[in-house]
């Protein structure tokens, strides 16, 4: 599976990576970075997001986060009028103005408001649900108090991420406390953190997980999946090139759907943080740089150039 991430797994990297690696495979499911309410409705840009998805031919699960029932039953709806069948419902953002709000994470701490969640669940039979969580806010057996309340969800399977909240995305992954979760969820249980390597998913797999969720590891390394289904690592430098085709790639669409360059570069330049280790530094250096899509073009063709010859 591939991780909702905010600014990054949107359509167009959703759609790059499935025409380079996910389609026709049957194996990969895309979540969308999720959609949320903003003065009081659906903000337009994530159903957007979302149905130009699917308009391009790439599936994608839709992500919702909210604070109680009232935000669940408006941005469920609005997925359901727009022909959405599995949505998934995130218990996990860390970001601490969503988590303060109640969001994300924050529903941890927000019982009552999950009970009635997963009553409204019983009613809507034609959606297939999912979850997304934290191991707490700030304590890692925080979510153990919820395992009661989450397997009396209809769910296909429950995505755990084995931090807390208050950790963000680094510090230590508590494997423990994890496995103390997953004993207590009647749910199948997939992993998601710290994953890079195809080896690193097979060790995964050996613990009896359901099945693994990257979201990081595939922006620097979007072969990953393809790697591992077929046994065989790519060569460094084919990773380097497959990084730079779907950044070209998702260039051309910003270009398409995006005015100017300083939006279009807004836009792109984030990805180069993720860039792969072996990568020519000087290269990411300039890429980061950069101020004008003419010098992002220089630098992509002398790149290419260098490749192919």
């Amino acid at each position: 599976m591939v991780a909702p991430l905010q600014g990054f797994t949107e359509a167009a990297w959703r759609r790059a990576h499935s025409g380079m690696f996910g389609a026709g495979q049957g194996e990969v499911e895309y979540f969308t970075p999720f959609l949320r309410v903003e003065k009081g409705c659906v903000r337009a840009r994530d159903i957007r997001d979302y149905t130009s998805g699917r308009a391009m031919g790439v599936d994608a699960t839709p992500q919702i986060i909210f604070k109680d029932a009232a935000e669940w039953s408006l941005l469920v709806k609005t997925l359901v009028d727009a022909g959405g069948e599995r949505i998934d419902m995130n218990l996990g953002c860390p970001f601490p103005p969503q988590v303060k709000r109640g969001r994300g994470a924050g529903m941890l701490r927000r019982v009552e408001e999950l009970k009635a969640v997963a009553e409204l669940m019983d009613s809507m039979e034609q959606v297939q649900w999912s979850v997304k969580m934290r191991l707490g806010v700030d304590m890692a057996d925080e979510a153990l108090a919820l395992a009661e309340v989450i397997n009396q969800m209809r769910l296909r399977h429950v995505t755990v991420h084995p931090r807390t909240a208050g950790q963000q995305y680094s510090g230590t992954l508590h494997t423990d406390a994890l496995s103390e979760l997953a004993s207590a969820l009647r749910h199948p249980v997939v992993f998601n953190g710290d994953i890079t390597t195809p080896e690193q998913i097979d060790a995964v797999m050996a613990r009896g997980f359901a099945g693994v969720m990257v979201g990081r590891g595939l922006l620097s390394r979007p072969s990953l999946y393809s790697e591992w289904r077929s046994g065989t690592e790519m060569p460094a430098e084919e990773r380097v090139d497959a990084y730079f085709t779907m950044l070209a790639a998702m260039l051309r669409h910003f270009r398409t759907s995006l005015c100017g360059d300083s939006q279009i570069i807004s836009k792109i330049r984030p990805y180069c943080e993720y860039a792969p280790a072996e990568a020519e530094r000087k290269i990411i250096k300039q890429l980061r740089k950069a101020t004008s899509l003419m010098a992002y073009d220089r630098i992509l063709a002398a790149y290419d150039d260098r490749v192919r010859n």
